[in-house]
């Protein structure tokens, strides 16, 4: 008799935990996740680290994504990391590609005493047309694309990479974020994540 019941005691522990894990797994995926970030990309909105967000996956695949939000995707070039970028492009916006592209900087030489005057000529020359063709790339992003970039554009490889980003790539969209390094008292640095794109008016 008490073997039965054990028996039965097992099958409804496992019935519940089955159906506990199906349960998590399908809020995972379609409701809600709470992860932490890593790196630079996005500072100074997310810390590089010990920063966890808040993400609706009601968004997911794109829907009523709007520019200027922020959301969790799969990185293009690498499906098995995530990445957290802003959208600066929606579908049928014509994008400047990327006019850090034109710095001046790549262009700096230690001039050489015999042809000074040659090199200096030269640098300016190719810079000047560096930066005029970094300020004339644009793209037009395709239906079921957006184009993304991260909030710290020095340190962040993003859309000026990899391209458009497909929206069946995108998780969710973060709506807030914690900061584990806060204290408790200010409910570990929470804030919410608001989109502060301004669309121009001519």
């Amino acid at each position: 008799m008490a073997i039965a019941e054990n028996i039965i005691f097992l099958k409804s522990t496992l019935s519940w935990t089955l159906r506990a894990g199906c349960f998590i797994h399908f809020f995972h995926s379609n409701i809600y996740e709470f992860k932490e970030t890593r790196g630079e990309s996005m500072l100074p909105t997310l810390n590089f680290k010990n920063d966890y967000v808040h993400c609706l996956k009601s968004y997911k695949y794109g829907r009523g994504c709007e520019i200027g939000d922020m959301v969790v995707a799969l990185k293009p070039t690498d499906p098995d990391q995530r990445v957290c970028k802003r959208i600066t492009g929606m579908a049928g916006d014509v994008v400047l590609i990327d006019p850090s592209s034109g710095s001046l900087d790549k262009y700096k030489h230690h001039d050489n005493r015999n042809n000074a005057a040659a090199t200096a000529q030269s640098a300016a020359t190719a810079a000047a047309e560096t930066v005029k063709d970094a300020f004339n790339r644009y793209i037009v992003v395709p239906e079921g694309h957006v184009w993304v970039t991260g909030d710290n554009l020095s340190h962040s490889l993003d859309s000026r990479t990899y391209s458009v980003m497909p929206m069946g790539l995108i998780k969710g969209k973060i709506i807030a974020a914690n900061d584990l390094n806060e204290d408790y008292r200010t409910w570990w640095g929470f804030r919410w994540m608001e989109n502060t794109f301004v669309k121009e008016t001519k």
